[in-house]
């Protein structure tokens, strides 16, 4: 039987021989792409790098633009707040300046009335004849007062029936409330207005004025000489 050993012809090749040569070749081609990876990514880097920069720039003068548009726009907010601060100060002295204006032509108003009536009354008041007391109420005027004499009691009754501002009077009672001097005390109410009955005849005296007359009493006739009270 023939045995033949096959196991020395896969064994590696011995030192020396022309395999070397190729393995060394190898090694040499796979140097240079090592490199040129080393350089495109040094490359990356370095791009990324400046990319960073330039966008931290931009950013930054956006961020500074941004900061300076703050600036002006808060200090035109402070400048309109300093403003509209006036403008409300304003429109408070203002409501308060009409407000007095409005109270001093309230004042005016309510004021007419009481003036124009004791004008009127002055005017229809007679001599020998004087008020103790006035009442305004509701439009309605209530009297009280003396007379030396019924007659110049009688005219100023007529007097105040004549006035265009005032209405039919209603005489109450006239009583002797004195003998020496002669005097009468009497009691009128009469309702009032601010405009004439008669258009025109708010100017001018209405009625004619009491003078000194001769009163008459129960038991005889008594002539006056005193002067006119004080009114």
């Amino acid at each position: 039987m023939i045995k033949i050993n096959l196991v020395r012809e896969g064994r590696a090749p011995v030192r020396g021989t022309g395999a070397a040569p190729a393995v060394s070749a190898g090694l040499g081609v796979s140097a240079g792409p090592a490199n040129l990876n080393t350089l495109i990514i040094i490359g990356l880097v370095g791009v990324s790098l400046v990319l960073a920069a330039g966008y931290w720039l931009i950013n930054n003068r956006l961020l500074a633009r941004r900061q300076d548009e703050v600036r002006v726009r808060k200090a035109e907010a402070d400048k309109l707040e300093s403003i509209i601060k006036e403008v409300e100060d304003f429109q408070r002295r203002k409501d308060s300046l009409q407000n007095r204006i409005d109270l001093i032509n309230q004042l005016k108003q309510n004021q007419k009335g009481p003036v124009r009536i004791l004008d009127q009354i002055s005017r229809d008041l007679p001599d020998l004849v004087w008020l103790d007391k006035m009442t305004v109420a509701g439009g309605r005027i209530t009297l009280g007062g003396r007379g030396l004499n019924p007659n110049a009691i009688a005219n100023f009754v007529e007097n105040v029936k004549n006035d265009p501002y005032f209405e039919e009077p209603e005489l109450g009672n006239v009583s002797e409330v004195s003998v020496t001097p002669l005097v009468y005390s009497f009691d009128m109410a009469f309702s009032f207005t601010y405009q004439p009955k008669t258009p025109g005849a708010a100017s001018g005296t209405p009625g004619a004025t009491g003078t000194s007359t001769t009163g008459t009493t129960g038991t005889g006739a008594r002539r006056t000489t005193t002067g006119a009270p004080a009114r």
